[in-house]
């Protein structure tokens, strides 16, 4: 079962992301420690893209967690 979108907001949260809004389905992060803000695009239970899945783990890796 692919992941969802909730499950990438979920991990963002986890690890010290704090969401800023968006426009309409865009949602996005920031970290004191990360350089650029995470977009995720989609609806809660949108199955996630890869190149979204790619960009939350490396932001977490670059947030120390």
């Amino acid at each position: 079962m692919p992941r969802k979108v909730r499950d990438l907001i979920e991990d963002l949260k986890k690890a010290g992301f704090v969401e800023r809004g968006g426009k309409g389905s865009h949602r996005n992060f920031t970290h004191p420690n990360v350089s650029r803000p995470v977009t995720v695009c989609g609806k809660i239970g949108d199955d996630v893209l890869h190149y979204q899945a790619r960009a939350v783990r490396l932001a977490i890796q670059e947030s120390g967690k």
